[in-house]
C-alpha cells in the first residue's frame, strides 16, 4: 500500500491530523514527542465510482464506495515530531529520519498561527513565523540524507571512475534504503553545472534539495487555520510555496465525532453539515458548531483533511485511478465482483505497467489489455486514463 509520512515540529496538530484522516486514535497531547513509535494507520483518497455513470452496483474489495464515491486506502504514517538538529541526533530525530525513509510523500503539519516556537512548545499565537518551520524541515531531510553521502563520498567518486559508472546510479545505490531511484538522481543531478569530481558540499546539498523535491515531494498542511494569525501566514505561504491547503484538523475530529453520534450529518471533504439532533446538543456544542461552520468551512470550503489527501496522492504524486476487471463484458472478476479493485498507479503508465502492479506473474503472462467501456482491445504503449476500466488478457 502506498505509504505517507505525516511530518511535522512537535505540538503543531499532527497527531490530530493523522486521527482525522484515518479516524485512528493516536495519542494526542500538549506537549513533545506525545508520538515516540511511529503510528501507522489506513486514510483514504476519494475519486467517483464509475457505478453511478454506468448503472451498476458494484463490489468493492480493496476499497469502499459510498453513493458513488469510491474510498481507496493508502497508509498514512505519523511519525516523532522534529526539531532543529534532528539530522545531528537532537530529540528523537534519528528515529524519524529512518521512519520517513519508505514513505514517496510528506504531509508536513504546520501551526499556521504561529503559536509554537521551534522547538514545538506553545508560545502566545502570531509570535513565530511557520515559514521557518517549512524550511527547517526541508533543511533537516536534506542534511540526513547529505550525511549518509558525505561520510562515504570519496569512496564513491572512485567507484564511479574506476567501474565508469555515472555517479547518479552510485549515489542511488547509496540512498536506496531511503527509498530512492537512480531515475530521481539522474534528473536532481541536471540541476548541478560542475563535474561531480569537483562537487563541494554545497554543490551535493543542492542536489539533494532537488532529488527530495522529485523523490519524495511535500505538501503543507496550515493547520490551525481558523486562529486569527493564520490569515495572513496562509497568504504568505501560498505565495511562496505550490502546495499549501489551510486545515483544521480539530474541526474534523469534531465534525467526525459529532457525525458518528448521530448529532450531525457530515462526509469528510464536504463544505457543510447538517445538524441532525439540535435538542439533544447543549449550548455549547452548538456555539462550536456554529464556530466551525463559519470559521472553517465557510472560509477554507472544508476543513482541509480531506483534500490533503487527495492532494498528495492526485496532484503531488500525479497518480490516477484504474479499475481491472477480469470480464470485461460483466465489469467484474471471476468470483462476479463487479468493479472490485481500484488500483492507484502513475499518470502515464500503460496496460503493461498496470499489470505487474496487480502480480508479476499478470505482468510476465501480458499479452494485451482491453477498453471494457468500448470492449476494444488497446494497444500495450497506449496510455491510461484516471477512470479506465481495463480487462488484462495473459498466455
Amino acid at each position: 500500500m502506498l505509504q505517507i509520512a505525516v511530518t511535522g515540529k512537535p505540538n503543531v496538530g499532527k497527531s490530530s491530523f493523522f486521527n482525522a484522516a484515518t479516524l485512528s486514535e493516536a495519542e494526542v497531547a500538549g506537549y513533545p514527542f506525545t508520538t515516540i513509535d511511529v503510528n501507522k494507520a489506513v486514510a483514504h483518497v476519494v475519486k467517483p465510482c464509475p457505478c453511478k455513470e454506468l448503472d451498476v452496483e458494484c463490489n468493492p474489495r480493496n476499497s469502499q464506495c459510498l453513493e458513488g464515491t469510491r474510498l481507496i486506502p493508502v497508509e498514512l504514517l505519523d511519525v516523532a515530531g522534529l526539531v532543529p538538529g534532528a539530522h545531528e541526533g537532537r530529540g528523537l530525530g534519528n528515529k524519524f529520519l529512518d521512519d520517513l525513509r519508505q514513505a514517496k510523500a510528506f504531509i508536513h503539519v504546520i501551526d499556521a498561527s504561529g503559536s509554537t516556537d521551534d522547538e514545538g512548545r506553545p508560545c502566545e499565537p502570531g509570535t513565530h513565523d511557520p515559514l521557518e518551520d517549512v524550511e527547517f524541515l526541508e533543511h533537516e531531510i536534506t542534511m540526513w540524507l547529505y550525511g549518509i553521502l558525505h561520510k562515504n563520498w570519496n569512496k564513491m567518486v572512485r567507484k564511479a571512475l574506476s567501474e565508469k559508472l555515472d555517479i547518479a546510479k552510485v549515489i542511488a545505490e547509496q540512498l536506496s534504503g531511503a527509498g530512492i531511484l537512480v531515475e530521481d538522481v539522474l534528473e536532481a543531478k541536471k540541476t548541478v553545472s560542475k563535474d561531480y569530481k569537483d562537487w563541494e558540499e554545497e554543490d551535493i546539498v543542492l542536489l539533494l534539495n532537488n532529488l527530495l523535491k522529485i523523490a519524495k515531494p511535500m505538501l503543507i498542511v496550515a493547520n490551525k487555520a481558523d486562529l486569527p494569525p493564520a490569515k495572513e501566514n496562509i497568504k504568505r505561504l501560498q505565495e511562496k510555496y505550490d502546495n499549501v491547503v489551510p486545515a483544521s484538523a480539530e474541526a474534523e475530529l469534531a465534525l467526525i465525532r459529532a457525525a458518528k453520534a448521530g448529532f450531525i450529518k457530515y462526509v469528510s471533504g464536504e463544505s457543510d453539515f447538517e445538524i441532525m439532533k439540535k435538542d439533544e446538543l447543549s449550548s455549547q456544542q452548538v456555539k462550536a458548531l456554529e464556530y466551525i461552520q463559519k470559521n472553517v468551512l465557510q472560509k477554507y470550503g472544508s476543513t482541509g483533511i480531506q483534500e490533503a489527501l487527495n492532494q498528495a496522492i492526485f496532484s503531488l504524486l500525479d497518480m490516477i485511478v484504474v479499475f481491472p476487471v477480469e470480464d470485461e463484458h460483466k465489469l467484474s472478476d471471476q468470483k462476479g465482483n463487479i468493479l472490485p479493485d481500484a488500483l492507484l498507479i502513475p499518470r502515464g503508465s500503460k496496460p503493461r505497467d498496470m499489470a505487474f502492479l496487480i502480480h508479476t506473474d499478470i505482468g510476465e503472462g501480458f499479452m494485451h489489455a482491453i477498453d471494457a467501456r468500448s470492449c476494444r482491445r488497446v494497444a500495450s504503449d497506449h496510455v491510461l486514463e484516471d477512470g479506465d476500466i481495463i480487462s488484462i488478457i495473459t498466455r
